[in-house]
């Protein structure tokens, strides 16, 4: 849907820290006819008031090239994404756009996927840092699935594992978005292959609408076992975020006013506190899911909820949870 901004600028809060350095680890970028999130939009957000030195960009689909072998469209998704970052780069704004990218390749084509990524390392020789594929799958037609269009069980095909493979030679990331249904899935792919890195994004997409609508406490019961499980994987870490969405079932976006700070917390914060404690700061890293999550809440007060929620931590279990985390997963340059 169209994104607006004065249903938001109903609720406008101080800025909590303002100082503290943050990446954030997980935006967007798109150019549609009655939705345009590109540079400009997303250094309005970062410039809101908190101190956003960098971010990474995550795939979703963007300008796909029109021609060509169908493997090798998504790649022109990170010439987009590269071109934007090094025209963001100089203007000198102090938010780095697009320090690290993480792209979207089939990896279900197996070994052949490697002939993909390198065409996504030519298209980024300098920030490309990880592939995502995303897995969310629910046979409920009341629940959305993945925009890859994902058949039941990725993480388990044996050609989706064959191309996942080659992720580790390459020194890429694997960002893993699913529903919560499916984390134990996403555990079993940990475990198969320690050495490559695994970013669990968006809490593993805990359920509240369709079958799931009113059962907050059951699902997040059935969530807490799951991640349990997937915390024992030291190659895991944790996006804390993107939470915000339709399919979370908080329903946000159908108030006559967007949520203050204290609200999300309220409302999530069991989520963000169980997973920092399974997890550890240094397999944490808070992001903002943007322009995704603005459908229910504004950048600024989003950022003010994640700093009030950790105002009793020490200031090196902060600098993990805003910046060092991300910076260190995305080997960015900072």
């Amino acid at each position: 849907m169209p994104i607006t901004t004065t249903w938001l600028d109903q609720v406008t809060e101080d800025i909590v820290e303002p100082k503290l350095p943050i990446v954030d680890p997980h935006h967007h970028l798109w150019d549609y006819p009655s939705n345009r999130y590109l540079a400009n939009e997303l250094l309005a957000d970062t410039g809101s008031g908190h101190n956003i030195v960098a971010t990474v960009y995550i795939e979703c689909g963007s300008l796909y090239r029109s021609d060509g072998p169908e493997a090798l469209r998504p790649v022109g998704e990170t010439e987009f994404v590269q071109q934007i970052a090094e025209a963001a780069e100089k203007s000198k704004d102090k938010t780095r756009v697009a320090a690290g990218i993480v792209s979207f390749a089939d990896l279900t084509l197996g070994a052949a996927v490697q002939d993909v990524l390198n065409a996504h390392y030519a298209a980024s020789p300098n920030r490309l840092r990880g592939i995502r594929h995303s897995a969310s799958w629910h046979a409920s037609d009341a629940i959305r699935n993945s925009h890859s269009n994902p058949p039941e069980g990725l993480f388990l095909l044996p050609k989706f594992r064959e191309g996942f493979a080659q992720l580790s030679a390459l020194h890429l990331s694997f960002d893993a978005w699913l529903y919560h249904t499916q984390i134990g899935e996403l555990a079993a792919l940990a475990r198969a292959f320690p050495e490559t890195t695994i970013v669990f994004d968006h809490f593993g997409g805990p359920l509240g609408v369709g079958p799931f609508e009113g059962k907050g406490d059951e699902v997040f019961a059935h969530w807490r076992k799951a991640v349990d499980e997937l915390a024992a994987c030291p190659n895991v870490v944790a996006k804390l975020g993107g939470i915000n969405m339709a399919v979370n079932g908080f329903a946000w976006h159908k108030r006559e006013r967007p949520p203050t700070s204290v609200e999300l917390i309220a409302a999530t914060g069991r989520y963000y506190s169980h997973t920092i404690e399974r997890f550890g700061v240094n397999r944490c890293m808070f992001e903002s899911n943007f322009p995704v999550d603005k459908l229910s809440c504004s950048y600024a007060v989003l950022w003010n909820a994640f700093k009030k929620m950790t105002v009793g931590f020490s200031a090196s279990e902060r600098a993990a949870l805003f910046h060092d985390t991300a910076a260190r997963v995305y080997r960015l340059h900072l």
